[in-house]
């Protein structure tokens, strides 16, 4: 299991505890500084089953500046998104968990995170 973090985030943390709680191995990667690529992001998509759209902080400043809202959220535009995820990992939500059985989550509430302990 592997976890993306951003250690500022109070969601982050919290993950982390549960994990630590319930006495889950895990990896953490701190994703701000160990940028994933775009493969890796188009993996994590297929894992978690979403659209980049989906897990792109669309309120961060760098969001407004690019002017992502108004991107085209279709098969055409999803390059764009995925590697402007990859130029800005500000924009990726968090955290993302990484599930045994081959999927992904993003672990935001308890209940997201005790799903990825479960798979």
């Amino acid at each position: 299991m592997e976890i993306w973090i951003n250690p500022a985030c109070s969601k982050c943390r919290s993950a982390l505890t549960l994990l630590d709680a319930e006495g889950a191995e895990y990896t953490v990667r701190r994703y701000l500084e160990d940028v994933p690529s775009t493969d890796e992001i188009r993996q994590v998509l297929d894992r978690l089953g979403l659209e980049p759209w989906d897990i792109t902080r669309t309120e961060e400043a760098v969001a407004k500046e690019l002017g992502v809202k108004e991107w085209p959220r279709d098969a055409g535009g999803r390059d764009r998104w995925i590697e402007a995820l990859s130029a800005h990992p500000k924009l990726i939500q968090r955290p993302i968990i990484t599930a045994e059985d081959g999927t992904a989550v993003v672990g935001r509430s308890e209940e997201a995170v005790r799903d990825a302990l479960s798979r």
